[in-house]
């Protein structure tokens, strides 16, 4: 019974957590007014090939955010002058994503057409559902506005606002190329030096390291392999102290020695004493190639005359 009552305290945990991810993932607090066009001479058209205003809203998180029910404003004392319709797909912004409303006091255009024009005002805001809570808002002087050209964040959702050098609606505001890596670093070593002393730095340090873990890795297994030594010692009787140290058998050379010692006096005959002389037995192998008695010559008989 305590088992069912875990597994259902989990699943409800998790079902609890799964559904306060959604709600955070539809969090309309990462949007940001990201750009504007106040001016629309030749830029950007909408489905109707109509140029005018338009706002660009940037969805700075990593999860889809819904901006139906939020507010867009160009009036501080009004918060609530226009509300973006529910239920329609178009105010589904995807993660790093834009979306760009029409600002041509046009609603019946549909959904993304605003109910206010940038033109003579000095103030945009977007709210959240409730009217009530400002998510972002610039002012701007509307007068210094030029033609075609946007009034934006020089990055994406950073906080420095300037003319953009070129209008990206729907995309992103940083289009100057800037330096790559490795050219900024080429500045800083034309010569390569910096980079070979580093290339160097980082193999000598690697090759160090690993003499350091071989080491350390044999002096353990040295050790482990004493400890090994000495109680299989005591378990066959021997008493050892536990920090006693175990001797060593003979090195190898001392072993060499030995045995040639031990083979000298099993094979070799000498006479230690001047006095004695040894004769030893040489065992040939008979070979009827060289015996007499079957040599291809006759030998003639000898005759005794009386």
């Amino acid at each position: 019974m305590s088992k069912v009552f875990k597994l259902v305290r989990s699943f409800v945990i998790i079902m609890s957590l799964c559904v306060s991810g959604k709600v955070l993932a539809q969090n309309a607090g990462d949007l940001r007014i990201n750009e504007f066009l106040v001016i629309n001479e030749s830029n950007y058209q909408d489905d109707f090939g109509v140029r005018g205003s338009w706002i660009e809203i940037y969805n700075t998180a990593y999860n889809y955010v819904n901006i139906s029910g939020c507010y867009l404003t160009n009036d501080p004392k009004n918060p609530k002058k226009y509300r973006i319709p529910k239920n329609d797909p178009v105010t589904k912004i995807a993660p790093r994503s834009y979306l760009v409303f029409w600002a041509d006091n046009k609603t019946t255009h549909g959904t993304l057409h605003l109910n206010f024009d940038l033109r003579e005002t000095n103030y945009l805001a977007l709210y959240d559902q409730s009217g009530r809570v400002l998510i972002d808002s610039v002012t701007f002087n509307h007068t210094i506005q030029k033609p075609d050209t946007s009034w934006g964040r020089t990055t994406d959702a950073g906080n420095t606002w300037n003319f953009l050098p070129k209008a990206t609606p729907r995309g992103n505001n940083d289009t100057v190329e800037g330096a790559s890596a490795g050219s900024k670093f080429l500045l800083y070593d034309p010569n390569g030096f910096l980079m070979a002393f580093m290339s160097m730095s980082v193999v000598f340090i690697a090759l160090i390291m690993l003499y350091l873990v071989f080491k350390y890795i044999g002096k353990y297994n040295i050790k482990l392999s004493g400890r090994a030594k000495q109680r299989e010692l005591e378990k066959q009787g021997i008493v050892a102290h536990p920090g006693a140290k175990i001797l060593e058998g003979p090195s190898g050379e001392e072993l060499t020695a030995i045995a040639t010692a031990i083979y000298l006096y099993e094979n070799e005959r000498s006479d230690l004493e001047s006095s004695i002389l040894t004769i030893e037995k040489t065992a040939r192998t008979y070979s009827p190639w060289s015996s007499k008695i079957y040599g291809l010559r006759q030998i003639p008989q000898k005759v005794t005359r009386r």
